[in-house]
């Protein structure tokens, strides 16, 4: 994927800035989520049928990962790290 990004130039912008990107990203998937739970009540929206709403939910999914995942390869993070780490602080916090 490191190719990839760097193709498109997807490495010109310092960590704080992909951070931004980030941001803007969860907000996208924020208003996806929404759309598909309670609905967008907003004037000249489309009204999107639930193949719609399930694409868009997933296109954001990815455009939020491909920001994480250009934050892992800036700070040299394996992302398989992520999910261990995730796994291992769950089990953590709920250990009886």
């Amino acid at each position: 994927m490191t190719t990839f990004y760097r193709e498109r130039h997807s490495y010109q912008y310092s960590p704080f800035i992909r951070v931004n990107f980030l941001t803007e990203e969860v907000g996208e998937l924020s208003r996806a989520v929404r759309a598909i739970e309670i609905g967008r009540d907003h004037p000249g929206e489309k009204v999107k049928d639930q193949q719609e709403l399930q694409a868009n939910l997933v296109e954001e999914l990815a455009d939020t990962m491909d920001q994480v995942l250009i934050l892992c390869s800036k700070f040299n993070v394996d992302p398989d790290q992520l999910m261990t780490a995730s796994e291992r602080k769950l089990k953590k916090r709920f250990e009886k």
